[in-house]
């Protein structure tokens, strides 16, 4: 079994390094994407969740299930600091009406610092941490550890959120790797993904390949799903300087040798961020406020699970859980 590498260390770095290096990939961006309309301007209504989503059917439209909707808990992280703060961050998302969430990591300064203990809270709401995202381990234990607080959660997904280098070997080290810890996932009953970024795409190797390359021929298609985030995959079509960043990403899901099991739904903020929402264009925006057409990717392909992320929420942690909820669940393809 390879391991060796530090996936919490790495997923750590990863998250308090977000907003720098989301900037730094967005450089050079072209104007395309940035000009291109935004969608729902205005402030996010705040209403409580009314009941049950239609879910699909109706006639020729279909729509996102209510019970697909997750939300990434990393969006809510500025506002989950104490035991109190979990405990009414977890009340609004059942008001609002989600019934699933995806975790990152436990709340050991709040003195949530189990998962029994977690779970308890998220069942007290009727909430399921149905799938959550961890590194991949630096040892068995670390593995044995993470499986069984995945099992603990009665989760269905386990994703690796983040992995990072300029050299093509520590890629295929990572896919073996990962092979190797979705072998030991599926005999626990669970499902193990790879979430994406745009630098899989934009690294070029002395060979001219890619990570992404390197990943969708060496992952084990029968092993290892994706959980394909949306923004990140139009932020490389941005990046590439592609004259159809859409078309980019649904590209990305369709010719992906490794099926799409769930989506990380965020927006990306347009040309007229700056006055409306004091955001840069390019940024990470609440559903409905950017630019990305998600009808014309949900028509082409449906997944699993639709996941709620923004790590810089526009308005706050609890608007854009709640703008993510009333847009997805309103939203017909």
């Amino acid at each position: 079994m390879c391991f060796g590498y530090d996936g919490d260390a790495a997923l750590s770095e990863s998250l308090e390094r977000k907003g720098a290096s989301r900037r730094g990939l967005l450089r050079g961006a072209v104007a395309g994407a940035a000009g291109a309309a935004v969608v729902g301007a205005g402030s996010p209504a705040l209403a409580a969740h009314p009941g049950k989503g239609r879910g699909n059917g109706h006639g020729r439209k279909r729509e996102v299930p209510t019970d697909l909707i997750s939300i990434q808990l990393y969006t809510l992280r500025d506002a989950m600091k104490t035991g109190e703060s979990v405990r009414r961050q977890l009340d609004q998302l059942a008001k609002f009406g989600y019934e699933r969430v995806e975790r990152a990591g436990l709340y050991p300064d709040a003195g949530i610092d189990t998962a029994a203990k977690l779970k308890a809270e998220f069942d007290a709401r009727g909430i399921w941490a149905s799938s959550s995202h961890d590194g991949i381990s630096s040892n068995a234990a670390a593995l044995n550890k993470k499986l069984d607080d995945a099992q603990t959660f009665r989760q269905k997904y386990i994703v690796v959120p983040y992995l990072n280098s300029n050299n093509k070997s520590d890629w295929q080290k990572w896919a073996a790797q990962m092979n190797t810890e979705a072998a030991a996932a599926r005999r626990r009953g669970l499902r193990y993904g790879y979430h994406n970024h745009a630098h899989e795409f934009t690294i070029e190797f002395a060979d001219g390949t890619t990570p992404w390359e390197v990943l969708m021929s060496e992952l084990d298609p029968k092993l290892v799903h994706l959980e394909v985030d949306l923004y990140w995959a139009y932020t490389a079509g941005v990046n590439l300087g592609v004259s159809d960043p859409l078309a980019f990403a649904n590209q990305v899901i369709r010719t992906s040798p490794l099926k799409v099991r769930q989506y990380h739904v965020k927006d990306r903020h347009g040309a007229d961020a700056a006055v409306l929402y004091k955001q840069q264009p390019g940024d990470m925006a609440d559903l409905g406020l950017g630019v990305i057409d998600f009808r014309a990717i949900f028509k082409k392909h449906q997944v699993e699970e639709y996941i709620v992320e923004n790590d810089t929420p526009d308005f706050s942690p609890a608007a854009t859980a709640n703008t993510g909820f009333r847009y997805l669940e309103g939203l017909e393809f």
